[in-house]
């Protein structure tokens, strides 16, 4: 039986570039390291709640690649300046179909990445059927 999600695995050609993205512009923690051969091979950065982003060396466009990863955020506006300050785009705040607040941007290796906050009427809380038009 499936209890949460793990993690998800991404593949970097600029693994201190895509630390610096997630763990200062996003404020996450490495959980630990990767080495192979005695070098820097890549490392787990810790999502919460036990489930974790996966980053190994690799060429992102030949190893596959995922549409997105949804961050949940409890403080979007502050989020969305954190990562201007450390020099990453992300787009504005907007109201999803699932009336919860979201922002996308991408890292430095094109993974899209989507900071979600819930609302109370989300479709994640209140457990509704999300309309769209897209």
């Amino acid at each position: 039986m499936i209890t949460r999600l793990a993690h998800i695995c991404i593949h970097t050609t600029h693994l201190e570039k895509t630390a610096a993205f997630y763990c200062d512009a996003l404020g996450m923690e490495r959980h630990f390291e990767f080495e192979k051969d005695s070098q820097p091979f890549g490392f787990y950065l810790d999502a919460g709640n036990g489930t974790f982003i996966e980053v190994f060396t690799g060429d992102p466009g030949k190893t596959g690649n995922i549409h997105h990863l949804a961050l949940e955020v409890e403080n979007i506006d502050a989020v969305i300046e954190q990562v201007r300050q450390h020099g990453f785009e992300i787009g504005e705040k907007s109201l999803g179909a699932d009336d919860s607040w979201q922002a996308w941007m991408e890292d430095p290796n094109g993974v899209k990445i989507e900071l979600q906050q819930y609302t109370p009427k989300s479709c994640q809380v209140i457990r509704r059927t999300c309309e769209v038009n897209w």
